[in-house]
């Protein structure tokens, strides 16, 4: 049984040592010479696409979560894709009537995506201009007023 060499992971310590100084340089230099301007859309809070209106008890819209799972779903063809890609060859290499059926497995498979994405785009689920904020806003102003008016009758009497 070999003997164990410490020696052997110095390349990794000095690999950390170097990762751990250069972030620790990065923010130093940042705090020395960057700018200390507070203005007031530094100062917002920043809530990942959604304009930060509003109480924070709000519903999100549907898109929010669909746009979600359509970066699941197009992670799973990734993570399905690329080992396909590498054993190809060798599943393949059996026979061209294999080979054959393989690739148009694949091709199959890439064409059911393709019809799901264009009817995703057609849906209008990546439109993410003035027109859908403004409807977003308006979905999240009537739940408001949907919570605001189920306040029990002792509730609104008091308000």
């Amino acid at each position: 049984m070999p003997e164990f060499q410490l020696e052997a992971y110095l390349p990794i310590l000095l690999m950390f040592i170097v990762a751990l100084g250069f972030a620790a340089g990065n923010i130093l230099l940042s705090q020395m010479v960057g700018q200390r301007k507070s203005t007031r859309t530094k100062l917002m809070p920043y809530e990942c696409g959604k304009d930060p209106v509003g109480s924070a008890r709000e519903r999100f819209s549907v898109k929010f979560y669909l746009i979600a799972m359509l970066f699941i779903l197009f992670d799973i063809e990734a993570i399905f894709l690329i080992p396909w890609a590498v054993v190809f060859k060798q599943m393949a290499g059996e026979s061209s009537m294999m080979r054959n059926l393989i690739y148009f497995e694949m091709i199959l498979f890439i064409a059911l995506l393709l019809a799901g994405y264009i009817y995703v785009v057609k849906k209008g689920a990546f439109d993410w201009g003035e027109r859908a904020r403004r409807e977003a806003e308006a979905e999240a102003r009537a739940l408001n007023d949907m919570q605001k008016n189920r306040k029990p009758a002792a509730d609104r009497r008091a308000a």
